[in-house]
């Protein structure tokens, strides 16, 4: 087992969710939301909010499929490593996939925080958002 996913585990930082398939395709329907607000915020020029709403995106969707494998996070850290290891790992979901979402991550912190944002930090994001949306839709179909 991936060793910084064991000490997610260890820290509770990830957990046994056994609820967590009933919840997946919530889960999914509010990354859309946030990709659609996130669209709409971006066409607005609030370049600022499309990259929070796009982050808030793609951790729906990575909830999403962590749920589907009847985890949760209770860190957005440990989700990024649940992902790689329990996705990327097994060859489910590309590593740069996984890498947007942490850029995302890092995206957000800063509009968030420090009120540091670009149009092309919101750009990339909401791409990036899609991208982690259809996929998660995909690996979630048949659940």
């Amino acid at each position: 087992m991936n060793p910084e996913f064991e000490q997610c585990l260890k820290k509770n930082k990830i957990r046994e969710f056994p609820r967590g398939k009933a919840l997946m395709t919530k889960t999914l329907e509010i990354a859309q939301r946030d990709l659609e607000r996130a669209e709409k915020t971006f066409n607005d020029k609030d370049y600022k909010w499309a990259t929070i709403q796009s982050y808030y995106s793609m951790f729906h969707s990575a909830r999403a499929l962590l749920f589907a494998k009847n985890y949760r996070e209770h860190s957005h850290y440990c989700l990024i490593v649940a992902m790689r290891a329990l996705y990327v790992e097994t060859r489910l979901l590309p590593g740069s996939l996984i890498e947007a979402l942490g850029k995302g991550k890092r995206l957000r912190e800063d509009a968030d925080y420090y009120d540091r944002w670009s149009e092309e930090g919101a750009s990339f994001a909401l791409k990036a958002a899609g991208d982690f949306l259809k996929k998660a839709q995909e690996l979630t179909k048949d659940l």
